[in-house]
C-alpha cells in the first residue's frame, strides 16, 4: 500500500460468536429493555422488550426446523422494513441457514436469477403480490418449497409448527453454529453491472457490530439511545444496525413507509438517525421552500448562511467569534429549533452514507446543531468500515476506521480495506473473488486519501472516472451531490468519456419541481415534459450547474445539460434501490440524446 491506516482494537473481540449470540447477550444486560418498536395494524407504536423479542426469534426458529430447515439452507424475504423481517433474518441465521433477502422492487426475473444462485429452499413473501411474484417464476426455481405470507399470519405460522420442536433441539442447533459459518448472502443493487451474490459470515456481522459500538458509544452506550429504522432491510446497513442496536443500549425503531416517516420521527423520537443524502437533501429543501421569498424568505436565507458560517468556524479550530455565535442563538430560536423538531426534537446525531453528502448540506445541519456523520461502507465489508467520530469529526472525509479495521490507498490510488469484517468471497464467483480480494485487501473500487490524522476522504469512484478526449480525468461525485442539492433536481448524471467536453443529464422531480415554483409564486406545471421546458425550473437548473462547476476546473467543468423528462426509477433499471444512477444504463437509455444533440456531430 502506498498509505495505510489502521484504527486499533481498544478491546478484543471473539469472532467465533454468531448473531443470534448478540441478542442473547442484550438479553442477559438488560431484559426489559424495549428492544425493538413498531406500528401496530392500529397505527399505534408498540413494542417488544428484549426478553420477548429473543423469545418470538426462538419461536420462529423452531417452525424452521420442523419445517426441514437445515444448516446451509438459504431462506429468502421479501418485504419491507418490519418487526417480522428483523424476527425471520435473525431466526434464520441462528440455526445456521442462511438469510437471501430481496429487495421488495426486484423484477421476477431478478428473484429468479437470486433464488437459483442462492439455491433458495424457502421463502416469506410481504404479501399477495409478492407472493405472485415469487409464484411466477416457481417452475424455474427447481429447489424452492414452501412460500410464506408474512401479511397472512406467517410468524403464527411458524410458531405453531415449532410446538413439536424442543427447546433442547433448538439450542443444539444454535450452539453448532460458529463465527466462521454463512449467515447470509446479499445481493449486490448492481450500480455497476450485474449483482452479485457477497457471502457474509457470523464472525464478519459480530465483529463489525462490536467494533462499530466500541468506536461510537456517545451513539450507541448511553441511556435510553434510539433509532429510527426505514431503510429497506435487504441493503446490509440497514441489517447491520439491527445488531448494532441489539448490542448497544439502542431501541429499534422500524418504519417501512417513507410517506409517514415525518409523523414517524415526532412520535418515535430518535435520538440519532440513520439516512441517505437524499432525505436531508429534501427536508433543506422543504424548509427553505416553507419560508418562501418574503420576509421568512430573507430570514431563513440569514440562517442558512449563518449556520454554514458557524460550521466553517468550528471546523477550521481556530475558535468561533462571539457575534456569529449569538447570531446562531438568534437563528436557533427562529429557524433551527423547528427543523429541528422535523426530527422530533430529541435527535443528537445522523449518520448519512450510501452516496456522497455534498459538503453545503453537512455544514448547515452541522450549523444547526445535528452533525451530519458521514461514513464509508460496502456490502463486501459486512457494511460499515468508517465514520466520523461524534468528537472531532471532519466534514468532507467519511471519517476513521472503526476499530480493528484498516484502510490504504494503493499506488493508483485506490482504496481498499482489510479488516475481520471483509466477506468470505463472491458466491459462484471464485475468479471474482481473487480478483478483488487480493492478500487480505479488498479493493472497493473508490478512489481515496488518507490524512496524517488517520481521516478518509472519497475523490471519486475508479470506474466512473470520466476520461475526455482530449486525456482529462474527471471524478463526477462531488458535482453530481451539489447538482442534486437544488430543490428541483432529482437526478444528475455527468457524461464524457472520450468526448470533447463534459455534459450532464438532469432529471427532475415533479412533486418538489411544483413546491419550489409555488415558493416562487409561479404556477405548478402537470409533467416532467412541461417541467423540463419551463424557463424558471431550468434556470434553476442552471443556477445548480453554475455552483456546481465552481468546484472543478474549466476542463472539467460541465459545458452543456440536458433535462430529460423522465423519472428515473429501479423499475425502467435507472437507479440502484438505494437511489444511485446506474450510469451505464443511463448512458445506454440517452444514447441517441447523447449523440445527437449534446454531442452533435461536426457535418451538421
Amino acid at each position: 500500500m502506498y498509505k495505510e491506516y489502521t484504527r486499533p482494537l481498544e478491546q478484543q473481540i471473539d469472532t467465533d460468536k454468531n448473531i443470534f449470540s448478540v441478542l442473547e447477550e442484550r438479553v442477559n444486560r438488560t431484559p426489559n429493555d424495549s428492544l425493538v418498536e413498531y406500528k401496530n395494524e392500529h397505527g399505534e407504536w408498540a413494542s417488544f422488550s428484549a426478553t420477548e423479542f429473543r423469545d418470538k426469534v426462538i419461536a420462529i426458529a423452531k417452525g424452521l426446523i420442523a419445517q426441514g430447515i437445515m444448516p446451509g439452507d438459504s431462506v429468502s424475504i421479501i418485504s419491507h422494513t418490519c418487526w417480522q423481517w428483523t424476527a425471520l433474518d435473525v431466526a434464520i441465521m441462528s440455526i445456521g441457514a442462511l438469510t437471501v433477502p430481496v429487495y421488495e422492487t426486484n423484477s421476477p426475473a431478478q428473484v429468479k436469477m437470486i433464488f437459483n444462485d442462492a439455491n433458495v429452499k424457502m421463502a416469506f413473501a410481504e404479501d399477495d403480490a409478492q407472493r405472485d411474484k415469487i409464484e411466477s417464476i416457481r417452475s424455474e426455481c427447481s429447489n424452492l418449497g414452501d412460500i410464506y405470507v408474512i401479511g397472512l399470519d406467517a410468524i403464527d405460522t411458524m410458531v405453531e409448527y415449532g410446538h413439536a420442536v424442543s427447546d433442547a433441539e433448538f439450542q443444539e442447533r444454535e450452539h453448532a453454529v460458529k463465527g466462521s459459518d454463512l449467515a447470509t448472502i446479499v445481493y449486490t443493487s448492481g450500480s455497476t453491472g450485474t449483482p452479485k451474490g457477497i457471502e457474509l459470515t457470523h464472525s464478519n456481522f459480530v465483529f463489525i457490530t462490536y467494533s462499530g459500538i466500541n468506536s461510537m458509544p456517545d451513539i450507541a452506550m448511553k441511556p435510553n439511545r434510539r433509532l429510527l429504522l426505514f431503510l429497506p432491510l435487504a441493503h446490509v446497513f440497514a441489517r447491520y444496525m439491527q445488531f448494532f442496536c441489539f448490542a448497544g443500549n439502542v431501541s429499534l425503531g422500524l418504519s417501512g413507509n417513507l410517506k409517514t416517516i415525518l409523523a414517524d420521527f415526532k412520535a418515535f423520537k430518535p435520538t440519532f438517525i440513520l439516512a441517505v443524502p437524499r432525505i436531508f437533501e429534501k427536508i433543506y429543501n422543504a424548509a427553505s421552500q416553507k419560508a418562501g421569498d418574503g420576509l421568512k424568505g430573507r430570514i431563513f436565507a440569514g440562517a442558512t448562511q449563518t449556520a454554514r458560517d458557524w460550521s466553517h468556524a468550528q471546523q477550521s479550530g481556530e475558535g468561533i467569534p462571539v457575534v456569529l455565535n449569538l447570531k446562531r442563538a438568534l437563528y436557533n430560536k427562529l429557524v433551527y429549533s423547528s427543523i429541528m423538531d422535523v426530527f422530533g426534537g430529541h435527535v443528537e446525531y445522523a449518520v448519512s452514507g450510501g452516496a456522497p453528502l455534498d459538503s453545503s448540506i453537512a455544514h448547515f445541519f452541522n450549523g444547526i446543531g445535528l452533525p451530519l456523520l458521514e461514513g464509508y461502507g460496502m456490502t463486501e465489508t459486512c457494511a460499515p468500515s468508517s465514520v466520523n467520530p461524534t468528537s472531532g469529526y471532519k466534514i468532507g472525509t467519511i471519517g476513521l476506521p472503526l476499530q480493528g479495521v484498516t484502510m490504504g490507498v494503493d499506488e493508483e490510488g485506490e482504496l481498499c480495506i482489510k479488516s475481520p469484517a471483509v466477506c468470505a468471497g463472491y458466491h459462484n464467483n471464485p475468479d471474482v473473488t481473487k480478483q478483488q480480494i487480493v492478500n487480505g485487501w479488498l479493493h472497493t473500487g473508490d478512489l481515496g486519501s488518507i490524512d496524517d490524522e488517520g481521516f478518509v476522504s472519497i475523490v471519486g469512484r475508479k470506474k466512473d472516472l470520466i476520461i475526455t478526449a482530449g486525456g482529462k480525468n474527471v471524478s463526477p461525485c462531488e458535482m453530481e451531490a451539489s447538482i442534486m442539492t437544488s430543490p428541483v433536481v432529482s437526478q444528475c448524471v455527468m457524461i464524457g468519456d472520450r468526448k470533447p467536453f463534459i455534459a450532464a443529464i438532469i432529471s427532475l422531480d415533479l412533486g418538489e419541481t411544483n413546491a419550489w415554483l409555488a415558493s416562487k409564486g409561479a404556477e405548478c406545471v402537470t409533467s416532467l415534459e412541461e417541467a423540463s421546458r419551463n424557463p424558471i425550473v431550468r434556470a434553476e437548473v442552471e443556477r445548480a450547474v453554475n455552483k456546481a462547476n465552481e468546484l472543478a476546473s474549466r476542463a472539467e467543468s460541465i459545458r452543456k445539460f440536458e433535462i430529460v423528462p423522465d423519472e428515473f426509477t429501479e423499475e425502467n433499471g435507472l437507479v440502484t434501490p438505494s437511489l444511485k444512477a446506474r450510469r451505464q444504463a443511463v448512458v445506454d437509455h440517452y444514447r441517441t440524446l447523447i449523440d445527437t444533440v449534446i454531442y452533435v456531430p461536426k457535418n451538421k
